[in-house]
């Protein structure tokens, strides 16, 4: 046998796509925390088909993977695949359009049968030619068969036999890749312990892979990447919604109070909900609502009951929500909502990503009813943001919506995990002088009002949607109404003292401020950078905080000569800082195709705007 052939690499991008029940997203996530595992930074991006249950082998069934690891810093997912796994002929056809030119493609051969040809809309019985892919490297690997042939002594029935070829193609990547597959027997070994047969023959087909690849050699060469160069610490591979519920767990832990989820299932938010709910160790108090009504109004209890309170939901739930926030403003208790976006409206496209509810979260309401407004730029800092979602609502007596999206919610990247001592502190306003003791009155610095809950003796008030006057006594004063609507929006825009200043990313001034929010952070730096290796004078101001804007907005963006604003829906943002920042000039570019933006893309439109 000859010496495999080993290829250094900086960086490499995988795709590993399927029909829905191919088992896609589970062989994405092990190659990706088997990669974290070994020290690369990655980025991933899960890609899952609309329908629950599309017909099988058609490309509206598709569902895929993406990874991006490296022995670089890593911010994207990567706008195209090096190497596509595919396990049937929809998979090309769906993900043609995202592989590197002269890249690999790796198929299934046994699936592409006439019939799962015609199932995908190929009038050929050459795919890869009506694809456009002949000059691409294909590797054709009999994985059905060879599962088969490799479970033959397990006595297991066909459906289950099936549903172990990802495991093959799983192996055969890790060895082009030189991945141990230490971590994904661990896996298997766990999550099957009470099936024996299922385990054993998961773990002999990754075997199977892992040895064809190794005996196959001569097709493709091994590659190294090497970890990449990164900060002292403990890490984990994690995602945006499983870092959004720890951010919360660690905030209920600072400030010393009871966490309460108040929630309807909706993608691509559950995951929060599920989360937190095996939490009871660290006594979390969850609750699975009839509907999205239901959710918040438990909620809005539990923080009248004094607990640090919280929802979760997406798009069509947020505008369901409206009216109870509402009632937390008026009341004036401590709330966050967090809305992991979606494709809309309606129904739209549940399982991709967009950034369209911002307008929704800052005015989705009826009356003048302000709310504080964050964003959370990648996966790994949705905990941060989770936290300081947290902090504000409990220390600003203030509801406050926290956006994070599909893109967000299901992507993964290493992430350093903090001590409890590096993060801030949050004192909750509770108050403490019952003698004094007035519902409304004001912090005269905040205008927060203090926090009293049932089993307090003394601080007895009344509390609800109706407007109130300072002793919390039910008020139909006009001049009162006016008054209170006016602090309500003072105390948002407050919150400002605890907003960092916006910070930007190459020159302090220059000919184009690339401006973005929320989820677009990676594709947007990974942008900047590649524009300023080419000598263009290109900076970035990413926003985390949307109401109340960093104090300091208005003074970045006069020092450029163009600002445009690149967001995943047809404005809106664009719009939001043309109503406060009327001065300047917006540039746009957007995006609504259910996916993020790539950095090809967003380099034309930037290239095009400093050329004009």
């Amino acid at each position: 046998m000859k010496d495999t052939k080993v290829i250094e690499l900086e960086e490499v991008t995988i795709r590993f796509s399927g029909d829905s029940g191919d088992g896609m997203q589970l062989t994405g996530t092990l190659f990706s925390d088997a990669t974290a595992l070994l020290g690369n930074d990655i980025s991933t991006f899960p890609d899952y088909p609309s329908e629950i249950r599309a017909p099988q082998g058609t490309v509206g069934g598709v569902s895929g993977f993406q990874v991006q690891f490296g022995h670089k810093q890593i911010n994207t997912p990567g706008d195209s695949a090096h190497i596509l796994v595919a396990m049937n002929p929809a998979a090309i056809k769906a993900n043609a359009r995202f592989i590197e030119p002269g890249g690999t493609i790796i198929y299934d051969s046994d699936s592409f049968t006439e019939k799962n040809l015609k199932k995908a809309n190929f009038t050929t019985d050459d795919p890869f030619a009506e694809c456009g892919l002949d000059d691409y490297f294909k590797i054709p690997v009999p994985v059905t068969s060879l599962t088969v042939a490799g479970l033959k002594e397990f006595g297991l029935d066909n459906k289950s036999v099936l549903r172990s070829k990802n495991m093959f193609a799983l192996g055969l990547v890790c060895w082009m890749f030189n991945r141990p597959l230490d971590f994904v027997e661990e896996f298997i070994r766990a999550k099957f312990s009470k099936k024996p047969a299922v385990v054993d023959s998961n773990v002999k087909v990754l075997h199977d892979g892992y040895n064809y690849g190794l005996t196959m050699q001569h097709m493709t060469p091994s590659y190294l990447v090497h970890p990449a160069e990164i900060e002292n610490g403990t890490y984990r591979n994690i995602n945006g919604n499983h870092a959004t519920a720890w951010g919360f767990l660690a905030a209920a832990e600072k400030s010393g109070l009871e966490l309460f989820l108040g929630s309807y299932p909706i993608t691509p938010a559950t995951d929060i909900l599920t989360a937190l709910s095996e939490r009871k160790d660290l006594g979390v108090k969850t609750f699975q609502a009839e509907d999205e009504i239901a959710g918040i109004a438990s909620a809005i209890g539990a923080s009248f009951a004094g607990d640090l309170a919280i929802t979760t939901t997406s798009g069509p739930g947020l505008a369901l929500k409206s009216e109870a926030i509402g009632l937390a403003v008026m009341a004036e208790l401590p709330l966050v909502i967090v809305n992991v976006q979606r494709g809309g409206p309606s129904t739209g496209l549940p399982t991709k990503t967009e950034q369209s509810d911002l307008l929704q979260a800052l005015y989705g309401r009826n009356g003048e009813s302000p709310v504080v407004v964050l964003a959370a730029s990648t996966p790994s800092d949705c905990f941060h943001y989770a936290y300081m979602a947290a902090k504000i609502a409990l220390e600003r007596m203030v509801p406050v919506i926290l956006l994070t999206d599909g893109f967000l919610g299901n992507g993964s990247e290493p992430w350093k995990i903090p001590t409890m001592a590096e993060l801030p502190s949050i004192t909750p306003r509770v108050a403490k002088e019952a003698a004094t003791f007035k519902a409304y009155k004001r912090d005269e610095a905040t205008l927060a009002r203090d926090w009293a809950y049932p089993g307090m003796p003394g601080f007895e008030h009344r509390i609800g949607g109706l407007e109130k006057n300072e002793t919390g006594t039910v008020s139909h004063d006009p001049e009162n109404h006016h008054v209170n609507s006016e602090i309500r929006e003072e105390k948002v825009q407050r919150v400002v003292d605890l907003v960092p200043d916006l910070e930007v990313c190459g020159d302090e001034d220059g000919d184009v401020l690339v401006v973005g929010w929320g989820g677009t952070y990676g594709h947007m730096i990974s942008t900047v950078r590649e524009l300023r290796l080419e000598g263009k004078n290109v900076s970035l101001a990413h926003f985390n905080y949307i109401k109340p804007l960093p104090k300091n907005t208005e003074e970045v963006f006069g020092k450029f000569k163009k600002i445009i604003v690149c967001e995943l829906n047809l404005g809106q943002f664009a719009g939001y800082l043309r109503d406060k920042l009327p001065q300047f000039t917006y540039h746009q570019a957007n995006k609504l195709k259910g996916l993020p933006f790539t950095v090809t893309e967003l380099k034309e439109k930037i290239t095009k705007l400093l050329e004009d």
